[in-house]
Parts: structure tokens; C-alpha cells; sequence
């Protein structure tokens, strides 16, 4: 039985990693899209080399939930992906919801809870 190793696809490997930015826009009218492009362009960075580090502890719980989220989408959507990648997905996805709906956001709602 041989084990094939998964290599990501043409797409992926040759796909933009700096978000286009146009100055073309007068100030005015770039001041109030502002928002609205950096929300647009926010995205997890995928699979590239990282050149920056951090070490985040979770549970048990928290590590089973990530490794079976994982599974389910391999298994239900048929997108493999590893635990870092989610996490830096799961990342740009709560800094843009943040950048769009500020004191509403997910983020500041669930660090003000209490007991936390």
C-alpha cells in the first residue's frame, strides 16, 4: 500500500498572496471605501511560508473541535486543509467582522461576557 502525499493545485500555488490596492480613487472617495476594501481583501494568508510565529494554548475540547472540524471538511466538503490553515482562516474572518461591525462584532461580544 503506498501513501500518496496531497499537493495543492495549480490555483493555489500561483494564486495573488498581496491584495491590489488602486489609488485612482479620489481621497474622498477612497476615505469612505476604506472600510469597506480592507473588510473585501481580508482573507486567511493559505499556504505560503510564514515568516512570523505565535503559540496559542487551547483545551482538549477546543483541539478535538478543531481536529473534527477538519475531518468534517475533508470528509463533507471535500476540502483538505490542515489546523493551522483553519486557524488563520478563522482569524481573518473575525478581524473582518470586526473591522465591518466594530463594538457589534462577534469579537467584542464575547470578550465582554462575563466570566471570561
Amino acid at each position: 500500500m503506498t501513501r500518496r502525499v496531497a499537493l495543492p493545485g495549480a490555483a493555489e500555488l500561483f494564486r495573488t498572496t498581496v491584495p491590489r490596492t488602486d489609488h485612482a480613487d479620489p481621497p474622498e472617495r477612497a476615505s469612505a471605501e476604506s472600510a469597506a476594501r480592507s473588510v473585501a481583501t481580508r482573507s486567511g494568508s493559505g499556504r505560503r511560508r510564514h515568516d512570523s510565529k505565535i503559540t496559542v494554548y487551547v483545551s482538549d475540547e477546543e483541539l478535538l473541535g478543531l481536529e473534527q472540524a477538519r475531518l468534517a471538511l475533508r470528509a463533507d466538503h471535500g476540502i483538505a486543509v490542515d489546523r493551522g490553515r483553519m486557524v488563520r482562516e478563522a482569524v481573518a474572518v473575525v478581524l473582518a467582522d470586526l473591522d465591518e461591525r466594530g463594538a457589534e462584532s462577534v469579537l467584542v461580544q464575547r470578550l465582554r461576557e462575563p466570566g471570561e
